[in-house]
């Protein structure tokens, strides 16, 4: 077999990184986890193990474990979700640094992934992190009990149009936009009955997907503000450093000044809308040559693509993805 040691050094040397290329690293939210995720890393790189081992010693349960072997239902418990996929983020941003890779201008991270983008610039350590963002995740699950809260995707409106179903499906209830995700993708979140009201009117005007989502909480809709005030009891005893390399937000697409702007950004991110269009838009003007999505799958790839064509991106996941990132 061949070691891991000479397996770095082969990726290593074949890269023919452009050191004065700008590059973004993106990182992804809930949704782009899976069980069997960075199983091939693993076995080349041990650091993957190494940053799995930290959050598990964090966490209190094996979280290694929980990706490989699943089950996926509980994989997929947003307070498990969380930390794993925040933990991949991590442990492919070391990966991509033992080897050399060059260092992003700019970072921005779809809803969790601004956590994993603190981890990654310095701002907040991993252990810290991973139980940050699993009492996040039960906070969620806890401000609306599973079942009364939802989520659906439309393709195909308007970002108006959407916001004008939401209004006329809400009838006393909540239901927004919440993720601006690509030109014509619209994430809403809310109370079931308002969702399928919604899904309901959005096939009605035309659109070319409108489905509920397989998701236990309705993220960054008002139902969340419950959740957002104990995520900011807990963000004031964590202490926060400035990151090493800017970091763009969803709330206000601004890279935050200072640490309490940041924290205040997370606790509204949590009942806010994530504007991942402009977001990405924001990114861009900051002359970016290439978009590294740092997590497992492909997600964020597919949204540039919907946002701006001309976007170069590429996702790091696995061993042959890691190379070719490499040798751009």
């Amino acid at each position: 077999t061949i070691s891991c040691d000479f397996l770095s050094s082969i990726i290593y040397s074949n890269s023919s990184i452009n050191m004065t290329k700008k590059i973004a690293f993106i990182f992804p939210g809930q949704g782009s986890q899976s069980v069997g995720m960075l199983s091939a890393l693993a076995e080349s790189f041990p650091i993957v193990h190494e940053t799995f081992a930290t959050a598990s010693a964090a966490l209190g349960y094996d979280l290694w474990q929980l990706t490989q072997a699943g089950p996926a239902d509980k994989l997929n418990q947003t307070m498990y979700t969380q930390p794993a996929l925040l933990t991949a983020s991590v442990a492919i941003w070391r990966v991509w640094s033992a080897q050399g890779g060059k260092q992003p201008v700019v970072m921005a991270g779809h809803s969790l992934g601004e956590y994993s983008a603190l981890v990654c610039a310095g701002a907040l350590d991993l252990a810290t992190a991973v139980n940050l963002v699993a009492e996040r995740g039960r906070f969620m699950q806890e401000a609306v009990p599973e079942g009364e809260g939802a989520m659906a995707a439309i393709v195909g409106l308007e970002d108006k149009q959407v916001h004008e179903i939401c209004e006329l499906a809400a009838q006393g209830e909540v239901v927004s936009p919440v993720n601006y995700n690509a030109i014509g993708q619209v994430v809403i979140a809310g109370k079931a009955q308002a969702i399928e009201r919604a899904i309901q009117l959005a096939q009605q005007a035309g659109a070319r997907l409108a489905m509920k989502l397989s998701v236990s909480a309705p993220s960054h809709c008002e139902l969340m503000k419950p959740a957002a005030e104990r995520l900011k009891a807990k963000l004031a005893n964590i202490s926060l450093k400035m990151p090493s390399i800017s970091i763009i937000n969803n709330v206000d697409v601004a890279i935050n000044a200072d640490t309490f702007a940041i924290k205040d950004a997370l606790v509204r991110q949590l009942y806010s809308p994530v504007r991942w269009v402009e977001t990405i838009q924001a990114t861009a003007k900051q002359e970016i040559e290439l978009f590294i999505e740092c997590g497992p799958g492909k997600i964020l790839a597919g949204l540039n693509k919907r946002i701006d064509t001309t976007l170069a991106t590429t996702s790091i996941n696995d061993l042959s993805s890691l190379q070719h990132a490499l040798n751009l």
